[in-house]
């Protein structure tokens, strides 16, 4: 549990910090396939089918009725209910500072260019409710859906035993605004949102996190064109720590990654003077975590995910950084004396905590960014979700005469150089159009 690993080298943390990810089997791509192939061929009675087979549930309907969704509120606790208010009210907060203004810029006299953000018309966002309902992930999709203005927004999630959807996902659709609620888990989700059925309307982008199925789902319909939000891996923390660092704080952060599920990791950095000191933060953390874990409920995804995570020792701050980027984790907490110098040093990350009061559940919940991130290292060359993950940015031009008159002969010196004679004549035609005229 928490092997340690003493000042390595950029190419060493690349060799020696191994993901978790777990290869899908040949068995698990070819069910997958399977399930997208019956659903693209028989619709809603495949949907049906699946969620007997799979969730052992017969439904009466494919989607929440508008009374199931009201009714959620009576069930749950009016804690609850205010902590998800507050958590909708700062992440809608942050993620509305997020639009963009694009101004119109002449390039040269008379040639107008400019962009426009609008919206994805359907998205589709699948929410977990295996061994936790997520409700939390439902308000960090749905809420930047509304925002960016989304014709329709259509929320997957499995049912529960009884038939079911847990009330709190109904409680924060109903806060967001989303009444479209498909009771539909696992890869028959995915393939109903990417082909359409009888019932739902096809998606134009598909959100959100699952299981192996839904991940290996989400891979193979994009190989038919269809976007999702992100390749997906198993969750994953950097925790960088120092002697100043609160040792609970450190564990705590630890358990926390690691509870999601088996296959979480988490590497815990360790800035020391030496060896020995850090040897001794090592033991401290490794203490602290028996301790915390032992009043955990999630215990045998914990355990299983330290088996696969790692405690990094460090002398200074450059060391520190060359582990933090060369990881990229999708989760950076940087909690150390001086972590204003980590922070700006950082890179490769996908959403950073600064400080010894900055959690990683706080993002996860309730501090506004959203908890949708990179994985696997992706953090390299892919952004958390954000507003911009529902629009789609469109270029503009205007061109007066003028302008074409002094634009023109560069378009046409390249079409020229290029043989495309139709490109240049577009503009002569033009050209020769305007002047006859003005004779």
């Amino acid at each position: 549990m928490l092997e340690i690993i003493f000042s390595p080298t950029a190419d060493e943390v690349r060799s020696s910090l191994v993901r978790s990810t777990q290869k899908t089997s040949l068995e698990v791509k070819k069910q997958v396939a399977s399930i997208l192939d019956e659903v693209r061929v028989r619709g809603d009675k495949a949907l049906y089918e699946y969620t007997a087979a799979y969730d052992g549930v017969t439904l009466t309907s494919l989607f929440c009725s508008k009374e199931e969704i009201l009714r959620a509120s009576s069930l749950l606790s009016d804690e609850l209910k205010k902590a998800i208010d507050v958590a909708y009210k700062n992440i809608e907060t942050f993620h509305a500072s997020q639009k963009v203004n694009h101004p119109t810029v002449e390039v040269m006299p008379g040639v107008y260019c400019w962009q426009k953000s609008l919206p994805i018309e359907v998205v589709g966002l699948y929410i977990p409710g295996g061994t936790a309902p997520l409700f939390s992930t439902l308000l960090m999709l749905a809420i930047p859906a509304k925002i960016a203005g989304c014709e329709h927004i259509i929320v997957a999630t499995p049912v529960r035993k009884d038939g079911s959807v847990d009330p709190a996902i109904l409680y924060a659709a109903q806060l967001v605004g989303v009444d479209t609620i498909l009771t539909v888990g696992g890869a028959q989700a995915i393939a109903a949102f990417a082909y359409g059925t009888e019932s739902v309307i096809k998606v134009d982008k598909i959100f959100g996190p699952g299981n192996t199925y839904v991940t290996e789902a989400k891979k193979q319909v994009t190989q038919e064109g269809i976007a999702i939000d992100m390749p997906a891996g198993p969750s994953e923390v950097m925790v960088v720590i120092d002697e100043s660092t609160n040792i609970s704080s450190a564990a705590a952060d630890v358990l926390s990654q690691c509870e999601h599920g088996y296959d979480s990791q988490a590497v815990l950095v360790i800035i020391a003077q030496n060896k020995q000191e850090g040897q001794r933060i090592a033991n401290n953390v490794k203490e602290e975590i028996e301790k915390q874990l032992s009043y955990l409920s999630r215990k045998k995804y914990i355990i299983e995910s330290l088996e696969h995570s790692f405690i990094v020792i460090v002398y200074s701050i450059e060391e520190a950084l060359t582990v933090i980027n060369g990881y990229a984790s999708e989760h950076l907490i940087l909690n150390t004396k001086d972590f204003s110098a980590l922070e700006e040093g950082t890179k490769h990350a996908g959403s950073v905590f600064l400080g010894s009061f900055s959690p990683e559940s706080a993002g996860d919940y309730a501090s506004g960014t959203n908890h949708t991130l990179p994985t696997s290292g992706l953090a390299r060359s892919y952004s958390g979700l954000s507003l911009q993950s529902f629009l789609k940015t469109v270029s503009y031009q205007r061109i007066t005469y003028e302008g074409l008159k002094k634009l023109g002969p560069t378009i046409i010196e390249m079409a020229d150089y290029e043989t495309l004679d139709a490109h240049s004549n577009a503009v002569k035609v033009r050209l020769a159009k305007e002047e006859e005229e003005r004779r």
